[in-house]
This record gives structure tokens, sequence and C-alpha cells, in this order.
């Protein structure tokens, strides 16, 4: 990844449609694996969506809760081209980026491919709340060993 000069090392963009879900779940457990490596400096992070819900799910909430992170004051928000341009890596979380990642765009992107947890049993969510926290594990471990393996 690049440095954006006066910017962190590395700017990584969690998005989905309505970000009220896994996007939220994802960048919840970045912030928390950033403030473990210590790297808050090194590592800028933002969630958005395209067609942004009105609230996090609850399921959602009830479910990142008992890993003892609180949803519940975010509200889901609108990511736009221009503050993309910024980013070095996009994840999408089962939607292609191509909706948000402008042509001229030189960054990464990934898609997670993810089951949506909105209307789901909190057991589902669940298994797709430990998905994504190992996911993000691993990107933090890939980014900090090796920083060019992510440009």
């Amino acid at each position: 990844m690049t440095r954006h000069s006066g910017q962190t090392d590395h700017r990584i963009a969690f998005i989905c449609v309505q970000n009220a879900g896994r996007s939220q779940m994802a960048a919840a457990f970045a912030k928390r694996e950033r403030d473990r490596r210590g790297v808050d400096d090194q590592i800028g992070i933002i969630t958005g969506g395209t067609q942004p819900a009105d609230h996090v799910h609850d399921v959602v909430i009830e479910a990142m809760a008992e890993v003892d992170i609180d949803l519940s004051d975010r509200t889901p928000r609108e990511v736009t081209r221009d503050e993309l341009q910024g980013v070095d890596l996009v994840v999408t979380m089962g939607c292609s980026a191509s909706d948000v990642c402008p042509v001229t765009w030189n960054g990464e992107n990934r898609d997670w491919d993810l089951d949506d947890p909105h209307g789901r049993p909190i057991g589902d969510v669940r298994k797709i709340r430990a998905e994504i926290e190992e996911r993000v594990v691993t990107l933090f471990d890939e980014i900090m060993t090796d920083p060019s393996s992510a440009e």
C-alpha cells in the first residue's frame, strides 16, 4: 500500500450496500485490531455504503455486544467516490466494488463474499461475525508483515 502525504501508511475502506451489518462489523474489528497492535498512526479505517440503511441491524448490534464491541451508536453512512480516492484497499462484503471504485482509481479491491446478516437468526450472525473477525486479523497480519503485498 502506498503512503499518501500527510496521511497514515494504509487506508482501508470496508464497504457494503447498506453499511448496516457486515461492513460495520469489519470496521469495528479492524479498529480493535489496530488498537491491539498499537498502529493507530499507521492504519486509517473508513466504512460506508452505497445505499445506507437508517440504522445498524439490531441482530448485528446484539452479536457484536457479545464480543464487547458496541455498535449501538453507529449510523450507516454513504461512501463517496471522492472519499475512496485516498484509500489503498477497498474491501466489499459480498458485492462488487465497481459501483463505488472510480475508473481512475488505482487501489486494490477485494470482495469477501460474506452472507448478509440482515434478517438472520443470531446463530447465523455469530458465524458471519467470526468469519469477518478472522479475515480482518488475516488482513492485518498481511499488512504488518509485508506491506508491499497489499499493494
